[in-house]
C-alpha cells in the first residue's frame, strides 16, 4: 500500500470514526471495531510499525474520550485504569493475526476475524482472572472456567463485531482498489 495525502487522510478518519464508535454511550459491549482494524492493518498495511498504530491510536483516542466523559462525571467508566498497558501490548499483538491474511480470500479474512477476538478473550480473561480482577474469582481451575462464562457475552459481541467490521473494512478497501484506482485483484472466495 502506497501513502499520500488520500491515503493518510482516509487513515485519520477511520481511526476518529472507529474511536467514536467504541466510545459513544448505547453500543453492545464488545460489538467494536478495533480488533478488527488491528487484523486488517496486520494484512494490508506493509510498514509494520503502521499495521500496528492504527488499532492502537483508534483504542487510546476512545480512551481518552472516555476518561474526559468519566472525569466531568458524563460517564461510569473512566478510560484509564490500572493494568490498562498489558490490555494495549495483547490489542498490539492481534495486529500479528494480520500477517497471516495475506490471501486476501474469504475464508482467510474469517479465520482472522474468528482468531484474533478468540485470542485476545482466552487471553484477557486469563489475566484478570490471575490478577483478581472482574469478580474476583478464586484462583482454581474453577475459578478461571467461571471467568470465562463471565466473558461470554464480551466475547460473542466481539467475535461478530470483529466479523462485521472485517467485511467491511476489507470489503471497502477491495472496492476502492478496484472502483477508484483500477487495480483487478479483487477478494476471492
Amino acid at each position: 500500500m502506497k501513502f499520500n495525502r488520500t491515503t493518510i487522510a482516509a487513515f485519520v478518519l477511520l481511526i476518529l470514526i472507529s474511536a467514536l464508535y467504541r466510545a459513544v454511550p448505547g453500543h453492545f459491549w464488545g460489538f467494536t471495531p478495533q480488533i478488527a482494524m488491528a487484523v486488517f492493518g496486520g494484512s494490508v498495511i506493509k510498514d509494520r510499525k503502521l499495521s500496528f498504530a492504527l488499532p492502537l491510536l483508534s483504542l487510546f483516542i476512545s480512551d481518552l474520550i472516555y476518561q474526559v466523559f468519566y472525569i466531568n462525571g458524563l460517564g461510569s467508566i473512566p478510560g484509564f485504569y490500572e493494568g490498562q498497558l498489558m490490555n494495549y501490548v495483547l490489542f498490539a499483538s492481534l495486529t500479528v493475526v494480520g500477517f497471516f491474511v495475506r490471501e486476501r480470500k474469504v475464508v482467510s479474512i474469517l479465520a482472522g476475524a474468528v482468531a484474533a477476538p478468540t485470542i485476545y478473550f482466552l487471553i484477557s480473561n486469563f489475566l484478570v482472572w490471575m490478577e483478581g480482577g472482574g469478580y474476583a474469582r478464586p484462583r482454581t481451575s474453577s475459578g478461571l472456567f467461571m471467568c470465562y462464562t463471565d466473558g461470554l457475552p464480551f466475547y460473542s459481541n466481539s467475535l461478530i463485531g470483529t466479523v462485521f467490521f472485517c467485511a467491511i473494512l476489507f470489503g471497502g478497501y477491495q472496492l476502492v482498489r478496484r472502483f477508484i484506482f483500477g487495480s483487478d485483484q479483487a477478494i476471492s472466495a
